[in-house]
């Protein structure tokens, strides 16, 4: 089994609801986004998929977020307060089986 190829993700992340205010650009996993955000509350999926989360390192509720506008993500998915930490989902575009 060969894997030819992987799409990586790539997501902005908002201060303010309607992207407004300052923003942190990920394309990684980020255990703790309050080091370039005081809060999260808006994000641009650009590309890839993302699981994001209401506390640091990876606790509390997680939604999955694929590419899309959010621009109201608190009371769209009813989260307490934003986004804390998110790790982006690997996504492979196609794998070629080879037999020997």
């Amino acid at each position: 089994m060969t894997t030819t190829g992987m799409n990586m993700g790539r997501a902005i992340f908002y201060e303010d609801r309607n992207f407004q205010g300052r923003s942190y650009e990920c394309s990684s996993d980020c255990p703790d986004m309050s080091s370039y955000l005081s809060r999260c509350q808006s994000c641009r999926v650009q590309s890839g998929c993302f699981m994001v989360y209401e506390r640091p390192n990876y606790m509390g509720n997680q939604y999955f977020m694929r590419r899309g506008e959010y621009s109201d993500y608190q009371s769209m998915m009813g989260m307490s307060d934003g986004i804390r930490s998110c790790r982006m989902i690997p996504m492979v575009s196609h794998m070629i089986f080879r037999l020997l």
